[in-house]
């Protein structure tokens, strides 16, 4: 399953480095999203490089979860696919 990252998790005037929105197809409610509370993500941010994430929690009402990785990511990764692993 894959999954597209919206953004980071972010406040007014701070943003968490390590925790990104990620938006999943198929996925349009909390309900649904919330199935997928625990699982692991693995982002690709370069060739020989793939930080591990876990879906901790939800973010609204529209399915979208939050995912905490195990360091930072940069920034190339908002806009970019990773994998939802069962």
């Amino acid at each position: 399953m894959e999954g597209l990252v919206v953004n980071y998790r972010r406040g007014r005037r701070t943003m968490h480095g390590n925790q990104v929105i990620l938006e999943v197809p198929g996925v349009g409610n909390k309900e649904k999203a919330a199935s997928l509370l625990g699982k692991k993500v693995v982002a690709k941010v370069s060739d020989s490089k793939t930080v591990v994430g876990v879906v901790s929690g939800l973010h609204g009402n529209s399915g979208r979860v939050r995912v905490i990785f195990s360091k930072g990511v940069p920034g190339q990764i908002v806009g970019k696919r990773v994998e939802i692993i069962e």
